[in-house]
């Protein structure tokens, strides 16, 4: 065979700068670029384009709904049938219904006694209330503590249970079924719930209870989220921003419309027929919560959210749990939406009209497409139509939308609007982690059953974190987070070209976003907890 020559392998083109690395890719770019690069990035910023269509129609008819709720919509008291529980002097206490209070735990040791404490002091007939701790912590030390705080209360007269089990399978869901196989749950009517951050007001029950008592119909209640440490740090502020939001709006749109909406885990009551008539407490996703409220729902089961009646709780303060936190969250509804489409497109129970809602509004707008295309679009394709000025981003697409969907987010939180363009970068940040997680539940891939319980620091630790040194130790690789460092150098690189090269002034957020990647990617958000 002939010896192939150097003008056989490289085209003539290329000959004249084989020596210069930086020509030859040019060159190579340049062959590559008008046949393939353009059209794929093309039908990119379309599919992109279409996925902000859909998020903004959704945002803008919530944004209606919310509007037209708040100016003419009936309260829930006025769209329910609701009276105070009231004591009967011949009936005693058999007026009010047994309830089952739940709080599932693991290694709480920091907020353990918050939690015990705030449900042993719900305003309720004493023998017409069980207060259940399901205990998985693995540390004997933690599970010591606990159990002797389950006994200071009983010795008050609480009718507290200290319950454990052998292994933690189901993790959370496995807690919670493995708790209402208990005897003594089987004369109770409703079981609350609270995780162990919770903190319920002592009047919990009496302005909840009600609710279910007198409507038949109605399988849960939801309560709000207040956060006690919203102001801790700029992390935490960004998340009350969100969180504001789903409360605020999306629940509330849910509840108002009769259509549906997601259980939050914890804050709400289950009447338990419901429960068991929708098929338990299931451990096939990390989000049993929302399984269980979907399945409940097919049944034809009613939700109300309370917005007036809310939970003191804790936000995730360092990155390392919120990471944790959303890739759960994340990954959770998109792999149940994998699991249960058949199974909601079949069901004969419910109406087409909510059927539509689950799949479209609740799972494929909110749970997918909000992710994917707040990365995809925002972080990846927008800065690559800089590199490659053949395709354009039309400006209804890359400023009007996302103002627009920004805004609608943002009303939620009113006092943070100062914040916005921080909550912005931040959200696109971590768009990234919820990105990657939404696939790897729809494609179930090896992180899909991943459940890390979300670390408290309570104030113990923060007033070790407020008394440490100045200079913390920062080892290295311990907080460095390449995918976010990898993705703030192709922005920042993005950003350089199109300040030479560029026409629209991208430069501008490019710098900002790739700087709000560097400083996650480096660990430089959030509260930071010394080692011991």
């Amino acid at each position: 065979m002939e010896r192939l020559t150097s003008t056989q392998i490289i085209p003539d083109a290329f000959q004249g700068a084989r020596d210069d690395v930086t020509m030859q890719f040019a060159l190579i770019w340049g062959q590559i670029k008008a046949p393939l690069i353009v059209p794929l990035l093309r039908l990119a910023v379309a599919i992109c384009l279409i996925m902000s269509l859909m998020l903004f129609i959704e945002r803008v008819y919530m944004g209606i709904v919310i509007v037209l709720v708040k100016l003419f919509g009936r309260k829930p008291d006025r769209r329910y049938k609701w009276e105070p529980m009231k004591d009967d002097v011949e009936a005693g206490n058999s007026t009010y219904p047994m309830v089952l209070v739940q709080i599932p735990m693991y290694n709480e040791r920091e907020v353990y006694q918050l939690s015990i404490g705030a449900a042993c002091g719900l305003s309720w007939p004493s023998d017409r209330i069980i207060i259940q701790v399901l205990d998985d912590s693995t540390d004997p030390t933690i599970k010591d503590m606990v159990e002797l705080e389950c006994q200071r209360w009983a010795s008050k007269g609480i009718n507290i249970k200290y319950e454990i089990r052998d292994s933690r399978n189901g993790y959370k869901s496995g807690a919670l079924k493995e708790g209402m196989k208990r005897s003594y749950v089987k004369s109770c009517d409703y079981v609350a719930i609270f995780d162990a951050d919770f903190q319920p007001e002592p009047d919990f029950l009496r302005r909840t209870i009600p609710f279910l008592v007198h409507n038949p119909e109605l399988g849960l209640v939801q309560t709000r989220w207040k956060f006690v440490n919203a102001d801790e740090c700029l992390m935490t502020r960004m998340q009350e921003m969100s969180l504001d939001y789903h409360f605020t709006v999306e629940q509330e749109v849910g509840s108002s419309t009769y259509a549906f909406f997601g259980f939050n885990g914890t804050a709400g009551v289950w009447r338990i027929a419901a429960l068991n008539e929708a098929g338990g407490w299931k451990d096939r996703t990390t989000v049993e919560d929302m399984d269980l409220a979907v399945r409940a729902s097919l049944k034809g089961w009613e939700f109300l959210y309370l917005s007036s009646v809310k939970v003191k709780n804790e936000l995730p303060s360092t990155l390392k749990a919120y990471r944790y936190q959303q890739h759960r969250w994340s990954c959770g509804p998109a792999n149940l939406f994998r699991k249960m489409l058949m199974e909601i497109i079949t069901n004969k129970k419910v109406t087409s009209w909510k059927k539509v809602h689950v799949i479209y509004s609740f799972f494929l707008v909110r749970k997918i497409v909000a992710h994917l295309v707040t990365f995809i679009f925002y972080c990846v394709v927008l800065p690559a139509t800089v590199l490659v000025p053949e395709v354009e981003v039309p400006k209804w697409g890359a400023v009007y939308i996302p103002s627009i969907i920004t805004i609608l987010n943002a009303v939620g939180t009113p006092r943070s609007l100062h914040l916005l363009v921080f909550w912005i970068l931040f959200e696109n940040v971590m768009s990234l982690h919820r990105t990657k997680a939404t696939f790897i539940g729809l494609l179930e891939a090896g992180r899909v059953n991943e459940w890390i319980v979300t670390e408290k620091l309570g104030d113990a630790l923060k007033s070790k974190a407020n008394k440490a040194s100045k200079k913390p130790r920062f080892r290295f690789g311990e907080r460095l987070h390449l995918l976010e460092l990898g993705t703030g150098a192709y922005l920042f690189f993005c950003g350089c070209y199109d300040v030479v090269f560029g026409k629209n002034h991208y430069f501008i957020y490019l710098y900002a976003q790739a700087i709000a990647f560097f400083i996650v990617g480096l660990g430089c958000v959030g509260t930071f907890v010394p080692r011991s």
